[in-house]
Parts: C-alpha cells; structure tokens; sequence
C-alpha cells in the first residue's frame, strides 16, 4: 500500500530529473563553448556528401556507418549529426539500419533528421536512442507537427532550415520556397524547438567557407541557438565563426572538409576550446 502510494510520486520526481539532466545537457552543448559537430550523410546504408544538395552528385566516403561515427567519436566529437538522405527524399526513413549500427558504436549523443514527418517516426528513433530530432521540410508544410513533437518530446526537437539566398528549400532541396529562412525561424522558435541548424546549400559541400553574414543575421534574429553549417574547408573558417559565436551562432556541422582532410577534427575542436571566449548572449 505504502509503494503504491509512493510511486505516483517516485515518478514525478523521476521525470524532473531526467528533464533537469536534459536540459543541463543541453546547456552544455550548445553554450559552454562552441561545437564542431561531424557529419554523417547516408545514402543507400553508406557514407556519402553531396555537392549542393545534388543526389546524383554523391562521393561515397565510407562503406560503415558506425566504423566512422566511432572514428569521430575518438577525434573528440560530442555530438554526431546524421541525416538520411534517401528518407529526406522519399518523406519516410530509409537508412534506419545504419543509424541502428551508428548509435551501437559511440556512446556521444547523436541528433538525426531526414524524412521524419510524424510522431510515430520520432517515437522509433528515440526508442533506439538518438537523442535529438531534426525536422526540416514537416516544419514549413507541417507547422502544427513541430508543436505537438515539441510538446511531446521537450528539449529534444532541432529545425534544419535550408535556405538558398534567404529562401526555404525543403524535401531534400529539391524545392525552393518563398518563405524567407527568418521568419520560419522565428516560427519555429514561438514553436519551442530548442535549436536551429541553417544550411546555406550554395556553399554545402563546396568547401567555399559558411555564409558568416547571414548565419549571424538568423543568430541575432532568435534567443535560441543557431548551428551553422554548409561550406566549412579550413580552420580559418572555424575562427571566423568564433567572432560571430556572442551573436548565437552555437556550433558549425562540418562533412566533407573532415572527409576530405581540409580540416582536422581534433584541432579545431581542441582550437575552439582554447580560444572560445564564452560569450553569453
């Protein structure tokens, strides 16, 4: 009798535990020093980047998901973003195999995004343990989805928003809005989406640098972070977005430079850890 009038109670204080721990997590993450964040694309199981957002034009880095997401991981990553290419596409997931083998194999927290459009898909890849959610085109055709998935699933809900010259591109970049990229933020943000990672996909796997300008204009638009990414090639362009870090710029994904070896992955992680002045916003 006593248990049973005790559980109710246990579990409470269980779940503002666990949202207490999230959140500091969180916290860490995105605001103690700015993140480089590795990324793994898969298409058709395998590692690949794209040039633009162009499947035909794909280079196959890696056969094994999960040798590569364990090699990141040992470069000091603590955050590994994966998306699924093919389920970006198609609207549904299509590489759940290798995001299964990639979260077997490191223990860092991994944030997947990539034809996830409904909460029973969120449900799936939080019950095999990915830690963040990334929604991308359901944010601009969906917008009611975002809110229910962040009511749903607190502090675990990223938006991807792509953008060429300031316009929304959705379903893997084959399409090309008129919704200007700060003002979905901003709806995301009204939303409770706990981040925004922005993609400039003229410069995504170019290695021509990040649009700096307009990824700090999206910054100071929001109070949430902003991760940027697309175009990363040398470690210049990682001190470059360090002087834009007080405007809210979080972190940066980088691929294909840390593929291609324009970019080493521990030092610029060990870099920004010496260097990151810790701005708070």
């Amino acid at each position: 009798m006593i248990r049973q009038k005790l559980y109710p109670a246990f579990s409470y204080f269980k779940s503002v535990f666990i949202r207490v721990k999230d959140f500091v997590r969180y916290y860490i993450y995105f605001e103690v020093f700015m993140l480089i964040i590795p990324a793994i694309d898969l298409k058709e199981g395998k590692c690949v980047r794209l040039e633009q957002g162009l499947m035909d034009k794909a280079t196959v880095y890696s056969d094994d998901p999960g040798v590569t997401a364990k090699h990141w991981e040992a470069q000091g990553a603590e955050l590994l973003h994966v998306v699924d290419l093919n389920g970006a596409f198609a609207g549904v997931p299509k590489n759940l195999d290798a995001i299964k083998a990639i979260r077997a194999a490191i223990k860092i927290p991994i944030e997947v995004g990539g034809g996830i459009r409904d909460i029973a898909t969120i449900e799936t890849l939080v019950s095999i343990g990915i830690d963040r959610i990334i929604l991308g085109t359901a944010a601009i055709e969906n917008p009611a989805f975002v809110g229910e998935a962040c009511r749903k699933f607190p502090d675990r809900i990223i938006v991807g928003i792509d953008a060429k010259e300031g316009l929304v591109a959705i379903k893997g970049w084959a399409e090309v809005t008129k919704v200007q990229a700060v003002d979905l933020a901003k709806q995301m943000q009204d939303h409770g989406v706990i981040a925004i990672i922005y993609t400039d996909i003229k410069r995504d796997g170019m290695l021509s640098g990040p649009n700096i300008e307009a990824t700090k204009a999206l910054a100071e638009a929001l109070t949430i972070p902003v991760i940027a990414s697309g175009g990363v090639h040398t470690m210049k362009d990682i001190e470059n977005l360090l002087t834009v870090r007080h405007s809210g710029v979080s972190g940066v994904i980088t691929g294909k430079a840390i593929y291609s070896g324009s970019l080493d992955l521990k030092q610029a992680i060990a870099f920004v850890k010496m260097n990151d002045n810790r701005c708070s916003r």
